[in-house]
């Protein structure tokens, strides 16, 4: 929320000079909504804000910029390829890529605290697994593939969203976590 002066945005408590070379005190901010309309100054209110998970931010005519959901081959300003020290082409990550690789890694660290056990079940066969965990871990591999189908599907920005939406009873409520969070109850 802040005035503009001829496409200048003015911050209160600043003196500012008008196209006529006039200076106005730093106390302008107290004048009235009709000498500040009078002095040619526009009250501009804040843009909307914007999920930067999804928008990179708005463009001139405030519309939001959404990233991108597939991976883009990188370019020069002249259309070139960008080059790694390696000579192939920079590969700039989509939403989807990014998202997948964030469910790799989630199910990982589910996965991780129960390792040793698996380990210890196949060194030492007399130490089997405890079903419990068996189940967990299993558990925990169907709703990495279930989260990487519903991102793998998903065709627009607003698709993204929804899977990244708690959803909720009609009274505004949770009732479950968003399907990108649908992971099993730790053990």
């Amino acid at each position: 929320m802040s005035y503009k002066y001829s496409g200048r945005m003015l911050r209160e408590g600043r003196s500012w000079t008008d196209n006529d070379g006039i200076q106005h005190p730093a106390s302008w901010g107290r004048w009235t909504d009709e000498e500040k309309a009078a002095k040619g100054l526009v009250w501009v209110d804040d843009p909307a804000p914007f999920d930067n998970r999804f928008y990179w931010g708005r463009d001139a005519q405030g519309n939001l910029i959404p990233k991108e959901l597939d991976d883009v081959p990188a370019v020069d300003e002249n259309g070139d390829p960008v080059l790694d020290k390696d000579g192939n082409q920079i590969i700039t990550k989509g939403l989807r890529t990014q998202l997948m690789e964030q469910t790799k890694r989630q199910a990982d660290g589910l996965l991780k605290p129960t390792d040793w056990m698996v380990i210890r079940g196949v060194e030492l066969p007399g130490r089997p697994v405890s079903t419990e965990v068996k189940n967990y871990r299993q558990a925990v591999r169907e709703a990495s593939d279930a989260i990487e189908a519903a991102i793998y599907v998903c065709g627009t920005i607003e698709d993204i969203i929804m899977i990244h939406t708690v959803p909720v009873d009609q009274d505004g409520n949770p009732t479950g976590n968003a399907p990108i969070n649908n992971w099993p109850k730790e053990i």
